[in-house]
């Protein structure tokens, strides 16, 4: 595995490894349809369709000469997120996931001298890791007593933030050099982290004070180098939407729990 991709995977689960405190801590500190005050946070995983907005020349090269279309690299696409409350509507979040497709392909006008088809398979995988704000338009519960919270049931909010994404562009198969006309077959890759910034819209339906689901619909932007492999194309496209839907965990502590959820860290 490349140095590259085990940082990526490591600062993925790093991230996720926050869940397991935080949800044991979401099953203590509540009662029957409420909370013992207002949640001082949340971990939310979702999972969905991802579509890459595949707009630059490598995409553009490898459409034009093998049978790949732009949508062709839409997939799968899963993601954690851990908020922080600031106020009543404000919260941090620290989000990573994971999209990718592999897609198998032939040339469009050539074939070998035996008359078979070029065959190939092209990979674009993304795992961003991100920081930011979610800022909810409209309160997220309601305080019925100094010591009980009510979750509202459908609680709309608006995102954003920046960070970073790693990507892995990989194509393995034969490929025609264009000087030569000969055949040949080989592993092209390019992988490296890109600057990203994010935009996301979304929507919280409480199933009760600790869990709920939520719909989420992101943008990412992002452009990164491309490795020696195609040190010929401009930087590649990273950016894409993504629609998600999953589950959320509200999670409140008080002063001890804060020293247990340090020590399970």
């Amino acid at each position: 595995m490349m140095p590259l991709r085990r940082s990526a995977v490591s600062a993925a689960f790093g991230a996720s490894a926050l869940l397991f405190p935080l949800a044991t801590v979401a099953q203590m500190g509540s009662g029957d349809g409420f909370l013992f005050g207002a949640p001082h946070g949340s971990v939310t995983l979702r999972g969905g369709f991802a579509r890459p907005s595949a707009g630059s020349d490598v995409f553009s090269f490898v459409q034009q000469h093998l049978t790949l279309s732009r949508g062709d690299f839409a997939g799968g696409s899963f993601s954690t997120d851990v908020a922080i409350n600031l106020s009543e509507r404000l919260a941090l979040e620290v989000g990573t996931g994971y999209s990718g497709r592999s897609v198998p392909s032939v040339y469009r006008d050539w074939v070998d001298n035996k008359d078979q088809e070029i065959a190939q398979t092209t990979a674009l995988r993304r795992m961003p890791l991100t920081v930011g704000v979610r800022y909810y338009l409209s309160p997220t519960g309601r305080s019925i007593s100094r010591l009980a919270w009510v979750p509202t049931r459908v609680a709309t909010y608006v995102a954003g933030g920046a960070g970073g994404t790693w990507y892995s562009f990989r194509q393995s198969g034969d490929f025609v050099d264009y000087q030569t006309l000969d055949v040949f077959g080989t592993t092209l890759k390019s992988s490296s982290w890109a600057p990203t910034a994010y935009g996301a819209v979304g929507v919280d339906y409480s199933m009760s004070a600790r869990t709920g689901l939520v719909a989420e619909a992101r943008y990412d932007h992002a452009k990164a180098r491309m490795s020696r492999d195609f040190s010929k194309f401009d930087r590649i496209d990273l950016s894409g939407l993504a629609a998600t839907v999953g589950l959320t965990i509200r999670y409140y502590y008080s002063g001890h729990q804060i020293d247990d959820i340090t020590r399970r860290i």
